[in-house]
């Protein structure tokens, strides 16, 4: 449940960043772009899967650029279902997904570990001591 908050929340930001900069995707309420992150959220964890698997032929013939595509075309596809939530032209979903995309990227690296899943930076379950002697840096 914390990694969906988490990742939501990561979505969510990355949703109001691309409205800021691209100016075919807005939203009227507050309301509406957290209805509009949690269905791109839903989305990418089970519709983009069964997605890439389908288009995989297309995905290696175009040498992946067919999944900025996938992306661009779910998110013209949130207006759908979230008032409030407008994405003007493909265009703007192209450059949106593609904004989204990076920006999700950047905030995710903050919260994955070692492991590649994602914990929660301020938790610390468990600290082990350390036996043995310590090297410092210059012999010191």
């Amino acid at each position: 449940m914390r990694h969906f908050v988490i990742r939501w929340a990561v979505i969510t930001v990355a949703v109001m960043t691309a409205s800021a900069l691209i100016h075919g995707i807005r939203y009227d309420s507050t309301a509406s772009l957290i209805g509009a992150a949690l269905l791109l959220g839903i989305l990418n964890a089970f519709v983009r899967p069964v997605l890439l698997i389908l288009s995989a032929p297309v995905i290696l013939l175009t040498l992946g650029f067919f999944i900025l595509v996938l992306n661009a075309l779910m998110l013209l596809f949130v207006p759908n279902i979230v008032t409030g939530f407008h994405v003007d032209s493909f265009g703007s979903a192209f450059w949106g997904a593609i904004i989204i995309s990076i920006i999700s990227w950047i905030l995710s690296a903050f919260f994955r570990g070692s492991d590649g899943r994602v914990h929660v930076l301020t938790h610390h379950a468990q600290i082990k001591t350390v036996q043995g002697r310590v090297i410092e840096p210059n012999g010191r």
